[in-house]
């Protein structure tokens, strides 16, 4: 438990180092983005997922004369398959998706006025749970974030293609093509009646397809629950809420670029807590996917706000998400079960 938080508290510390200037900010963003690409890609024996993947490794082999093509989500099993057919070890499967997944992050930090702080709050929640226990969703919101900067971009082309790099990793990546008609318009009460009219063919067949039946017979009709969920979606709803309540005006003021990003995501935020009440697991993977955006908004408080107020929005984010944390690794049963011992094979 304690190198966990030693890690964070020396996140914050950068954080708190980076208000000496930009020059140093951006030094220690380099050393924090690569640390953290470190501390996941090399874990050893830590991660819900360390077990499962690992079967994945020993019993798959090139002899078998296998196509990773004709498995779901084949984009995984042809990584897979490269590995095991050069001799390479188990833990590059986690390299690669940790790479994928940090790019991602990397590509939307840049967008942000302070990218540090962007980074460093991923941590307790997003880089915890994905690339250190989820490795083929984390490799999917690698793609979906870029995919979201994309579509602030109003780069179509650029914008479906990540998507679907990020569906051959894991298929929930999916459901974003439907913002596709948000690359041409803007952000309006009109323009999401005529979303919804248009994506309405494309969200049938979604729920007809193969992913999704797999992802009802696995998290509905399974009965399976993540317990964790109700914090994580409450703070994604709260989180759109507030955006919609006291920053939407100021935001689309200060920061028309991404006006159309950040209300979107805002309104999923909101809109996919209900799933909560269908399948617990269902509303947490979508949820994962929002959470870039949500640490967006995050890290834009203190440029939205003046005087007492600017300090109180800029302290708020990381006395939020460091309590979520320590509940979460002092009351999470499954916490202690996947990450304790933390153990790297980098050494």
């Amino acid at each position: 438990m304690t190198i966990y938080y030693a890690t964070y508290a020396g996140l914050l510390m950068a954080v708190v180092l980076g208000v000496q200037g930009r020059d140093v900010r951006n030094a220690l963003y380099w050393i924090v983005l690569i640390g953290m690409f470190l501390f996941s890609g090399y874990r050893y024996e830590v991660g819900c997922d360390w077990t499962g993947y690992l079967f994945h490794w020993e019993v798959w082999g090139p002899e078998l004369g296998l196509n990773p093509w004709e498995f779901h989500e084949p984009a995984y099993w042809v990584i897979l398959d490269y590995i095991k057919a050069n001799n390479l070890p188990y833990t590059y499967i986690n390299l690669v998706t940790s790479a994928i997944f940090f790019l991602g992050l990397h590509v939307m930090a840049r967008t942000q006025p302070n990218p540090l702080a962007f980074i460093v709050l991923a941590f307790p929640i997003l880089v915890i749970n994905m690339p250190m226990s989820g490795i083929r969703q984390a490799a999917a919101i690698g793609f979906v974030t870029m995919a979201f900067v994309a579509l602030g971009a109003r780069r179509p082309v650029v914008f479906v293609a990540l998507l679907g790099a990020g569906t051959l990793f894991h298929s929930s990546a999916m459901a974003f093509l439907l913002l596709t008609p948000f690359v041409y318009g803007r952000y309006s009460k009109r323009n999401i009646v005529l979303a919804a009219i248009l994506a309405s063919p494309g969200a049938y067949f979604m729920l007809q397809s193969e992913p999704a039946e797999i992802a009802s017979d696995r998290y509905i009709d399974s009965g399976l629950e993540a317990f964790g969920s109700a914090f994580r979606l409450g703070i994604l709803t709260l989180t759109g809420l507030f955006y919609f309540g006291f920053l939407q005006k100021r935001w689309k003021q200060m920061f028309p670029e991404d006006y159309t990003l950040a209300s979107l995501g805002s309104l999923l935020m909101v809109c996919f807590f209900p799933i909560f009440f269908v399948s617990t697991v269902i509303g947490d993977r979508f949820g994962y996917y929002l959470i870039p955006i949500q640490l967006m908004i995050f890290t834009r408080l203190p440029y939205m706000f003046r005087g007492q107020k600017r300090e109180t929005y800029a302290l708020a984010p990381y006395a939020l998400l460091t309590l979520v944390f320590v509940v979460w690794t002092q009351l999470s049963t499954l916490f202690e079960q996947c990450y304790i011992p933390y153990g790297t094979s980098l050494f």
